[in-house]
């Protein structure tokens, strides 16, 4: 089976050490006594450019050749990733291009050619986005640097896993949003190779959750992209997916997946108890919680991922909209 190891996501740590914040893992109150168990979070949302993403990006950008520089970079993002990318390509004088949906919001769109890279909207899907990708790489020369299934991209989310172990070393339960799996393939790798007996469960939403139903069949498959609250979690893992299916498969105890009303109650909890702003997908380990969907039996840590969500969208949740048909 194809997965990083943690020495590559050690010597990931140590290179994109100054580069990206080492977040802090803080003890939750509301959340420990809802659950009976001590509850943490981890405020990945606190990143530079506002999630976990710039790990895996400033890693990966950094092991490219001068000549690959010079080409540049093309991914495929659901907002996020291109985000973390045109950053640390932008730091480093390298040309980004960013392909994206139709699906993802406007604020993230706006937020990456701030940073200078070009965008390129293509279709309803990841995947019709990643025609374009393709092309680029064909014709242009550019190096893809994708948003999960890459071995330098999951050895650098998986430093996320090193930092939970070293600040919390009895924790039982790790809580990590699922989407392509390049975030939760490194955690696992990090955390269970340091902590064998540590359990993760990956949290997904409804909606076209592309993991989820490529694991019940066995195999990557397509699935169709749905409008939800947690955007950065849509999006298909490949169907030549290399590196991040079976590393999950093999590592990952147990998966999730919660509905719109779910999520929001999440968003909501995180703003008005923690005094938090997150994205949907950020929310989907205390959804969970909250939803008991998942019975820790010791010391949990829930990852919020993100916080980039369309501020008008957030007030109308935390107002009590339970869903994006519920917000227009």
């Amino acid at each position: 089976m194809p997965h990083v190891t943690l020495s590559e996501i050690e010597e990931a740590a140590g290179r994109i050490a100054g580069r990206v914040c080492r977040t802090p893992v803080d003890h939750s109150p509301s959340l420990s006594d809802r659950v009976g168990v001590p509850v943490h979070l981890k405020h990945e949302h606190r990143q530079i450019t506002g999630a976990f993403k710039l790990r895996g990006a400033t890693n990966a950008l950094l092991q490219l050749s001068p000549d690959e520089r010079a080409r540049g970079v093309v991914a495929t993002s659901t907002g996020n990733h291109g985000r973390a990318l045109a950053h640390a390509a932008a730091a480093e004088g390298v040309r980004c291009v960013v392909c994206m949906s139709s699906l993802v919001p406007a604020n993230k769109l706006e937020a990456i050619k701030a940073l200078g890279a070009e965008i390129r909207i293509i279709g309803r899907s990841q995947d019709e986005a990643q025609v374009e990708v393709e092309r680029l790489i064909a014709e242009d020369g550019m190096t893809g640097l994708p948003p999960f299934d890459h071995p330098h991209i999951v050895a650098g989310q998986g430093t996320i896993g090193l930092e939970i172990v070293e600040d919390l070393p009895d924790a039982a339960t790790v809580l990590v949003p699922l989407s392509g799996g390049g975030l939760i393939a490194g955690i696992a790798v990090a955390a269970k190779t340091l902590r064998p007996e540590i359990r993760v469960v990956g949290l997904s939403m409804r909606r076209g959750a592309a993991m989820a139903a490529s694991l019940a069949a066995g195999h990557p498959v397509e699935v169709e992209e749905l409008p939800t609250l947690a955007d950065s979690l849509g999006g298909g893992i490949g169907l030549a997916n290399a590196w991040t299916f079976e590393t999950t498969r093999a590592l990952v105890d147990d998966i999730v997946l919660l509905d719109e009303a779910e999520i929001a109650a999440g968003i909501r909890h995180v703003y008005e108890m923690e005094r938090e702003i997150v994205e949907g997908a950020a929310a989907v380990g205390v959804a969970a919680l909250l939803a008991g969907k998942v019975e820790p039996t010791g010391a949990t840590v829930a990852l919020l991922s993100g916080r980039n969500i369309a501020m008008d969208l957030h007030r109308r949740v935390v107002n009590g909209a339970d869903g994006l048909e519920e917000t227009d």
